[in-house]
């Protein structure tokens, strides 16, 4: 069957050629970033370890009554990054932390993005005394220390994960509300919203149909950049103490080394590992988000 004798495609099938063609033209500019390849290497790398953990090391390593080292032990054949203060692996620690700390991260960048992006997209459609209501309480959250609001938050809640994921997620939304706001007013002042706004397209009709497709790049290019903001938040809360005390993740690792006084005792091995995953998972996230942010928007002229 030739091209001139095969029946037309149907608007779905369309529509997803069109989505494949548009992922692959994203994939081959993204390639061109070796930074951001090597951020998403990375990230594969951490997320793999972290979805394997139950079967890599178990959930018995997180143990304190069945720890099958002693107590700080240097870093050995055995112990290939030592163990804590209750002789459990490190190694197995910190892979299996990485669950709790990507985890969150995650979850809080989710729920940042969100109410950033609601409130940017309301204020850019509705404007008027709404937008002015919502853009002051995104000023007053913009000046006020978000690692301040955010511990203020933990301490007053119950110390779980949930409790740090709303933490987190309720105090770094402004950038992305002010962000979004100022990309939709951009797509409003399009010929075709007025257009749709004359065929009777309701403000759910054009928010969902015509502000929010055109606004969904930079909304994933911000949760890129906020999930590494996110997993620094997670690991400053639970080195502070106010994190799940139940659950091993790596600022928790870090606060169970001040507290069994590596530091001054030269224990590296307990403070290492866990700083360099929090800082490599990190500058991973925060690769893929310039590459995505550059090849979303040619115009920034980020390196490669």
């Amino acid at each position: 069957m030739t091209a001139e004798t095969a029946p037309p495609l149907g608007p779905r099938m369309l529509a997803w050629q069109r989505r494949r063609a548009s992922a692959a033209r994203f994939w081959r500019e993204y390639r061109r970033h070796r930074a951001g390849l090597f951020g998403l290497a990375a990230l594969v790398l951490f997320g793999l370890l972290a979805l394997t953990a139950p079967l890599t090391v178990g959930s018995d390593v997180q143990s304190v009554t069945d720890a099958p080292g002693q107590p700080l032990e240097g870093p050995s054949g055995r112990f290939p990054l030592g163990t804590d203060q209750f002789g459990r692996s490190l190694l197995g620690l910190l892979i299996w932390g990485s669950r709790v700390s990507l985890l969150v991260g995650l979850l809080a960048a989710v729920l940042s993005v969100a109410i950033g992006a609601l409130i940017g997209i309301t204020a850019g459609h509705f404007g008027g005394w709404y937008a002015t209501v919502a853009m002051r309480v995104t000023d007053w959250f913009l000046v006020m220390p978000t690692l301040v609001l955010a511990i203020v938050l933990a301490t007053v809640m119950s110390r779980s994960l949930g409790t740090i994921v709303l933490a987190i997620g309720v105090t770094t939304w402004p950038t992305t509300a002010r962000l979004v706001r100022a990309q939709t007013l951009a797509v409003e002042s399009r010929p075709y919203i007025e257009r749709a706004k004359a065929l009777g397209g309701g403000h759910g009709h054009i928010m969902s149909r015509h502000v929010l497709p055109n606004v969904m790049p930079l909304i994933l290019a911000q949760t890129t950049l906020i999930i590494s903001s996110a997993i620094l938040a997670e690991a400053t809360l639970a080195f502070l103490g106010l994190g799940d005390p139940s659950v091993v993740s790596w600022g928790g690792l870090l606060q169970d080394a001040r507290e069994a006084g590596a530091v001054s005792s030269g224990d590296w091995w307990y403070l290492v590992p866990p700083g360099i995953a929090i800082a490599v998972v990190a500058l991973a996230f925060t690769l893929c988000g310039r590459a995505v942010e550059s090849v979303l928007n040619p115009r920034l002229g980020v390196s490669r």
